[in-house]
């Protein structure tokens, strides 16, 4: 009889498709949203493909994380919206801040700057992160999976119509993964997502595509287009701090807060050899920028392929290999309809929680900024804006309560950045 593959690889490669099921929607959502600011969609859309086949191959390569990389969601919006859109200046310009940003990076990495700030993150707040990514998370399938609607008159938020099939699949899809977690059936939110989306083609909330596949769109109207010398004048300052602070504090909470859901931390709660992870974000940043897409980093939709077995490099390459399927198979995978990943999200988001039981909750300078950093990430929709209210809040309140001492050097600087960035991002 033939020899049974190795479980763990198995393990691997579906965690690897999980992992890219939940993201497909990136390569259709985040060329639209740069199309605001007046980059060409098709392009655009190569440029994201080869920015996070980029980088999720350079993790699974030379860091050996099962974290997938791509364009940042929040990111893209502030470029088209706030840069573009009301500030003015052109998208080449700001891909060449994005550029910078990735450079400035990329130093403090290889000098090992940036591991040391990680470090210096109290447990409080690495708990926090964890937790905080799973309300955002669970926020964002909800909202995908049309279970509940933004910006509606009255309040932010509200309960859509459960009786449409759409959100009717999605409930049906939270359980049926549920019930495949707990019994731990391997590749259980892998099988959810395919079979509620099956079951929506079936009935009719979804459409197949006309056609699986078609040819990769030019990269050329946005390859080399960044404007480096446009982005280093003193009113554009503002705009390359956001950048940088941005990039810098979701990198580093998201690694943490995935990290937390693996076996990978040391006896101290740190990812041992965080700045290779750390490089590969910077380089696929600088990747991006030239490649023609905004900030590039570790997503937090890992999560759920490390919920299904991921803990190795394997697969990130199985992530990476999908990833660039997208080329030519983007009518396909963009067909998924949000009702079917939305749940996976839901389900990661949940078990994203599991961290808070070891939470102080007994001491006051622990917990509230634990507790800001989790509903401003949940409630802004903005990581950045979640992590810096925790970072910034930290020391602050030790500072407030003559505990001063308990601060490590590198909170300083954090809670310092942190601060900077809440003055000056351009809400």
């Amino acid at each position: 009889m033939p020899r049974d593959p190795d479980p763990s690889l198995r393990r691997e490669i579906v965690a690897g498709a999980t992992t890219f099921a939940t993201m497909a929607y990136v390569f259709v959502v985040n060329p639209m949203i740069l199309s605001g600011a007046g980059m060409p969609f098709g392009p655009a859309m190569t440029a994201t493909v080869l920015a996070a086949f980029v980088g999720t191959l350079l993790m699974g390569v030379y860091a050996r994380r099962p974290f997938a990389v791509a364009p940042y969601m929040g990111e893209n919006a502030f470029v088209a919206v706030t840069v573009v859109g009301v500030l003015g200046f052109t998208w080449q310009q700001a891909l060449g801040a994005i550029f910078i940003g990735g450079l400035l990076f990329t130093g403090l990495t290889l000098t090992g700057a940036r591991a040391w700030l990680a470090r210096s993150v109290p447990d409080a707040l690495k708990i926090a992160f964890a937790a905080g990514i799973g309300l955002f998370l669970a926020f964002v399938g909800m909202n995908s999976a049309g279970l509940v609607e933004l910006g509606t008159p009255g309040a932010p938020v509200r309960v859509a119509d459960l009786t449409a099939a759409g959100p009717l699949l999605a409930l049906c899809g939270i359980l049926l993964m549920g019930g495949l977690v707990h019994r731990r059936v391997p590749g259980a939110l892998l099988i959810g997502i395919l079979a509620t989306a099956t079951a929506g083609f079936a009935v009719g909330a979804a459409e197949l595509p006309d056609r699986f596949v078609d040819a990769p769109p030019p990269l050329s109207p946005v390859l080399c287009e960044l404007d480096i010398a446009g982005a280093l004048r003193w009113d554009f300052l503002p705009v390359i701090l956001t950048v940088f602070i941005l990039d810098f504090v979701d990198t580093m909470g998201t690694l943490l807060g995935l990290a937390r859901r693996t076996d990978m931390l040391d006896a101290d709660g740190n990812l041992p050899e965080i700045e290779k992870p750390m490089l590969c974000d910077s380089v696929a940043t600088m990747a991006g920028a030239v490649l023609g897409t905004t900030t590039t980093g570790t997503y937090l939709e890992s999560a759920a392929g490390i919920e299904a077995g991921g803990r190795t490099g394997v697969a990130s390459l199985v992530t990476a290999g999908l990833f660039l399927s997208m080329l030519f198979l983007a009518p396909l995978f963009g067909a998924i309809p949000g009702f079917a990943y939305g749940p996976a999200l839901v389900l990661v988001g949940a078990m994203m929680l599991s961290p808070l039981r070891d939470l102080d909750t007994g001491d006051m300078t622990e917990v509230l900024p634990a507790f800001l950093t989790m509903i401003m990430m949940a409630f802004t929709l903005n990581l950045g804006v979640g992590l810096t209210a925790g970072l910034a809040s930290w020391p602050l309140l030790k500072l407030l309560t003559g505990r001063a001492r308990e601060v490590p050097p590198g909170m300083w600087v954090l809670g310092g950045v942190s601060a900077l960035f809440l003055a000056i991002h351009p809400y």
